[in-house]
């Protein structure tokens, strides 16, 4: 599938120009904005950080890095595999904030299905799944080079640089890092995936980096009674070999 680039001049005008139908949103982490058929991802400034109820400042960790590897990331899916994925208009600096344009997916997470509905989204979610693990490499991290691991091993470690591991065969397997219900949208008439989304965390990594929580509902972390593996995780990252 062909890669798109708009000028970066016309990509920040539709960033900061918006219509009734538009919409936005802020978290503690990241802007998002629906501008007609785009859709929008933006770093906060230092000026917009959160202040937390212990008074301290909650800065995002790996801020920009993420939303460059996510830019990255899909434009190569979209190179070289079917894999739905929206495309990648543009990713450039305005003001301290960086900004990530794609295309906006219209449909239903699939989070919001019926369990039923949710297996058969699994079966071609699952092919996706191959796809991705037929493709290789002997280094770590993104595309582009980038080391991002998972957010739940970000999340448990003060790392801001991840080196990058090199084995000496195609030791290593395109992994999204994030694959839960809400990154995965639906035509809700015809269960087909439109798009795979949010690939901020993605890159080659060991396949066991991949946990399935798509089939079920909550985080990309392990819950209740599952096996927690970011100590497993870690002894692959902070080791020079696997």
């Amino acid at each position: 599938m062909a890669d798109f680039n708009l000028p970066n001049q016309y990509l920040s005008h539709v960033a900061f120009t918006s219509s009734p139908d538009d919409w936005s949103d802020t978290t503690a982490e990241r802007g998002y904005y629906r501008r007609g058929n785009f859709f929008i991802k933006r770093t906060l400034r230092p000026s917009e950080y959160i202040t937390t109820q212990k008074g301290t400042t909650y800065v995002p960790r790996l801020n920009r890095e993420r939303l460059e590897n996510e830019a990255e990331s899909l434009r190569f899916i979209r190179r070289i595999s079917d894999i739905p994925v929206p495309i990648v208009y543009g990713a450039f600096e305005v003001d301290g904030a960086y900004f990530v344009v794609t295309e906006y997916i219209e449909g239903s997470s699939m989070s919001e299905l019926e369990e039923g509905q949710k297996v058969i989204v699994q079966g071609e979610l699952c092919q996706h799944l191959h796809t991705l693990r037929g493709i290789k490499s002997n280094k770590t991290g993104g595309p582009s080079g980038i080391v991002i691991p998972p957010s739940r091993v970000v999340e448990c470690t003060d790392d801001e640089v991840w080196p990058q591991h090199t084995a000496d065969s195609q030791a290593y397997v395109f992994c999204h890092n994030d694959l839960s219900q809400p990154n995965i949208i639906v035509d809700p008439c015809t269960l087909k995936i439109k798009a795979i989304i949010d690939w901020e965390y993605a890159g080659f990594f060991p396949q066991f980096f991949e946990a399935p929580f798509y089939k079920r509902l909550g985080p990309s972390s392990a819950i209740g009674d599952e096996v927690d593996d970011i100590p497993r995780l870690l002894r692959f990252l902070q080791t020079s070999k696997w």
